[in-house]
Parts: structure tokens; C-alpha cells; sequence
């Protein structure tokens, strides 16, 4: 708690970063330590947990700056606590120099404890890569066939799914499989933690995440009819909801919808067990590009336009969404 004779330089200045008023109006109250000192006792009293540097970082905007060093005291325990890097994940984005570790051991990648990571991610590529022979050596995959078609098959192969020839057509859910990989394939550039990063990321989708995904966008028609019921009206008038690219958002993640640096932290959330956050970003896309779709008629070219938004914001859409999604479903509680 603070000191009743606390004497601070330059008060207005420095109080004026939790106090939303100027500095010209607060200088006749700050004048009197009875007015602003309850205040910061306030503020430190709903920070107890935190020490002061971090509150006056998060104060004045510039979140994230303490997040990185608590990720760094999860990730040095010898058993890794996968309950809190969950909590982690849903509550801030992940430093990029973490992501794919935190992913690995999310995913079931790699195991809790620190000393089995390289023995088993040795394993890993001796796995890859017998699979890898087994489909050169019957003809599915050669030299020049593209990374992501490798990754397919490999994963085909390994889920009992592998078609009796090349000839056969690709299912919906080997195009949705595609879509992740070559995003995925953007971001990590090692290619067997990249093929064990989609593998088990589609994995989790089909298993954890199946029951959840069918509901999302009877769900979305609930949130948007919330945010914005006139843009609803619109989509409806047009015949346009039931045509809207779930596929797109929902079944592939928004894999080919969003950029990298916006995708990843989409990703995040939904690895880390909430895939509802798929919602809130298809909410903020129709309220970012609502005058746009309003302009529109029909239900095809909405859905176009949907398909191929412009790529210039999309970090500010990301953004916003979280945000959102925080309105309505609260923020996990963050034990570190």
C-alpha cells in the first residue's frame, strides 16, 4: 500500500496514466493526496498479484510486456503443467519464439517432461520418415511431389485412410487437411515438426473439437443477431447465412482466409481448447466489411467477397475478436 506521505514527482504527469481525465483538470485535485491516493490503493489492491512495473505497463498500453517473462518461468519447470500453458494461451498471444514449442506439447507432440523432448522427437522422425520411404516405395509420393501432397498421404497412411491409387479424388476432409498444412507450412520451417503440427492439430479438431465446430454457426447467427441485428436482416433478406464459407472459417481455421501473423494467434485459442474464438473473428469480419456487404445483393457474391477479404487489417479484426470473445465467454482465470 502506499505511504500517506508518498511524495511522487511530478504528479499530474505520472497520475495522469490512471486517471482518465487531462493533466490540466487533475492538477486542482491532485493537489489533495485524498482524492488520488485511494485510487492507486485500487489499483495496486487489484494487481496484488502482479508487481507494480506490470500494472503500469498494462495502464499505459503496452501489454505483454511481463507475459513473456511468466511464459518463461512455465516453461522452465521440469514437468511441463499443461492445464496453465492451456490458461496461458487463451488469456495472451504467444511470444513467437515459444509458439511452436507450446504447440508440440498442446498438441501431445512431445510429453510434459523436458528430458523426454529430444528422445521422442527423435522417435518422431524415425516415424516420418519409414512412412516417408513406405510411400515412395509403392509409388504415391516421388522427388517433386509438393510438401503438403507428401504430408497427406503420410498422414493418410498413417490413419488408415490412404486411397488404392492417386486416381481416386480427394475428400473434403484431405482438402481441409491441405488448407492447414499449407498455412502451417508458412509458419514452421522444419518439415517434420511442421507434418506432426498439422497431423495433430487435425487430430484435435476431428476428436476434441468435432461436436463443437457443427455448432459454431448456429452460434454465429446468436452473437451477430447480438452485435449488429440489422447486418443479420441483410444476410437473411439475401438468403445469404446458410451460404456463408463455414468450411472456410470453421472447418479449416481460417486457414487461406487470414494472413500468418493474424492466423497464428487465432490458433492459439483453438489448440489451447476453445475453438469458439472461430466465432468471434467470423463476427468481427461482418462488422469490419459491413457497409461492403450491405452493398451487396445476393448471397453468392457475399460469399465471395467473404472468401478473399482484404488482407490490409486483418490484425486489427484478430484483435477486436479476442476482444469479444472476452466479453462474452469472460477471460480464464491466469495462475502464474
Amino acid at each position: 500500500m502506499f505511504n500517506s506521505n508518498l511524495q511522487l514527482k511530478n504528479k499530474p504527469t505520472y497520475l495522469a496514466l490512471f486517471f482518465p481525465v487531462t493533466p490540466v483538470l487533475l492538477r486542482p485535485a491532485l493537489a489533495c493526496p485524498c482524492f488520488w491516493l485511494p485510487c492507486l490503493e485500487s489499483i495496486m489492491a487489484d494487481d496484488s498479484q502482479r508487481n507494480f512495473r506490470s500494472v503500469y505497463y498494462e495502464k499505459v498500453g503496452f501489454r505483454g510486456v511481463e507475459e513473456k517473462k511468466s511464459l518463461e518461468i512455465l516453461l522452465k519447470d521440469d514437468r511441463l503443467d499443461i492445464e496453465k500453458l492451456c490458461t496461458f494461451s487463451q488469456r495472451f498471444p504467444l511470444p513467437s519464439m515459444y509458439r511452436i514449442l507450446v504447440w508440440k506439447v498442446l498438441l501431445g507432440i512431445i510429453p510434459p517432461h523436458h528430458e523426454s523432448h529430444s528422445l521422442v522427437m527423435k522417435y518422431r522422425k524415425e516415424q516420418y520418415w519409414d512412412i516417408h520411404h513406405a510411400l515412395h516405395v509403392i509409388r504415391f509420393i516421388n522427388d517433386s511431389t509438393p510438401q503438403v501432397d507428401v504430408f497427406l498421404r503420410i498422414h493418410q497412411l498413417e490413419s488408415g485412410k490412404l486411397p488404392r491409387n492417386l486416381a481416386f479424388p480427394l475428400e473434403p476432409e484431405d482438402e481441409v487437411f491441405l488448407a492447414i498444412a499449407k498455412a502451417m507450412e508458412e509458419m514452421v520451417e522444419d518439415p517434420i515438426e511442421c507434418y506432426w503440427l498439422v497431423s495433430c492439430f487435425v487430430n484435435q479438431l476431428n476428436s476434441k473439437h468435432k461436436d463443437s465446430l457443427q455448432q459454431l454457426p448456429k452460434i454465429l447467427e446468436q452473437y451477430l443477431n447480438i452485435e449488429d441485428s440489422r447486418l443479420l436482416m441483410h444476410l437473411k433478406a439475401c438468403a445469404a447465412m446458410s451460404k456463408l464459407p463455414y468450411d472456410l472459417w470453421f472447418k479449416k481455421c481460417f486457414a487461406g482466409c487470414l494472413p500468418e501473423s493474424s492466423l497464428q494467434r487465432v490458433w492459439d485459442k483453438v489448440i489451447s481448447g476453445s475453438c469458439k474464438i472461430l466465432v468471434f473473428v467470423a463476427v468481427e469480419i461482418l462488422l469490419t466489411f459491413k457497409m461492403k456487404i450491405i452493398a451487396l445483393n445476393t448471397a453468392e457474391k457475399i460469399t465471395q467477397f467473404l472468401e478473399n477479404i482484404p488482407q490490409d487489417n486483418t490484425d486489427a479484426i484478430v484483435s477486436k475478436a479476442v476482444d469479444l470473445w472476452r466479453t462474452h465467454c469472460g477471460t480464464p482465470a491466469h495462475s502464474v
